[in-house]
């Protein structure tokens, strides 16, 4: 079952109001005692419906959800739709220069904020969660992937747990590998990483930059998932083919 409402985000874009989407589990009702993990995700509006994605495909991740009764509840926000760079500063959390939109100022600072200081509180009041970090978890797809890994780093008490799908890092891939490098993790943090391989294209320095990246990772000793999908793009179709893979990372250890 996915729930839908709207909300709005002062701190971003004032009285405007989004959807914010919540799925609950196939055994919500009929188990009332039980409590379950949570899975924050990036881009709400393509997660669920095909009608209110923004190219007409979403992940249909409620259905795979229900089809393998996964115990994991799914809290999601739309993406900001505005024209001038709106998604892009939401989701980055650093400025940068983008050659198709010319300068982005860096807001995800100031989502990462909202969703832990309101949304979260806001999530396990109404919904019967597991609050505790080891059963929070992150994940989004391209600027959302970004947000997902910067998410996990940063907040690394509040995630356990992160899969960032084709996480644009080239916003500003210096600062996010310095970020990554610098910042402590708890040893027991697990992150899902993937790409498509038709994303690289003939750009080799993408690919030596993601094994920078995901060195790093293994240097910091966290649990890590890195692939690189056969003949996987950037698109909400590739992506939903991922959900198996990410969603066994998330869930590893936890089921039952």
């Amino acid at each position: 079952m996915v729930k839908t409402w709207k909300l709005s985000i002062p701190e971003l874009t004032g009285r405007e109001r989004r959807r914010a989407y919540v799925y609950l589990p196939t055994m919500y009702k009929a188990q009332p005692r039980r409590r379950f993990p949570v899975l924050y995700m990036f881009d709400g509006h393509n997660v669920f419906f095909d009608s209110h994605a923004t190219h007409g495909k979403s992940w249909g991740l409620g259905e795979y959800l229900d089809f393998f009764d996964v115990p994991l509840i799914v809290a999601a926000v739309e993406c900001n739709h505005h024209p001038d760079n709106g998604r892009l500063s939401e989701y980055s959390p650093f400025d940068f220069t983008d050659p198709e939109f010319g300068s982005v100022t860096g807001r995800g600072e100031i989502t990462m904020k909202w969703l832990t200081h309101t949304f979260k509180p806001l999530i396990d009041r109404r919904y019967r969660t597991i609050p505790w970090r080891e059963y929070t978890f992150v994940a989004g797809s391209s600027m959302g992937g970004l947000m997902s890994l910067y998410a996990v780093t940063k907040y690394n008490e509040l995630f356990s747990r992160a899969a960032a799908l084709s996480p644009h890092i080239w916003a500003d891939k210096d600062r996010v590998l310095q970020l990554i490098r610098t910042t402590p993790l708890t040893p027991d943090t697990v992150i899902y990483m993937d790409w498509g391989s038709e994303e690289f294209g003939e750009q080799q320095q993408m690919k030596r930059d993601l094994r920078r990246l995901t060195d790093i990772l293994l240097d910091k000793g966290v649990h890590l998932t890195a692939r690189v999908v056969p003949w996987g793009e950037h698109s909400e179709a590739s992506w939903e083919k991922q959900i198996p893979f990410f969603l066994d990372t998330l869930m590893y250890g936890l089921e039952g």
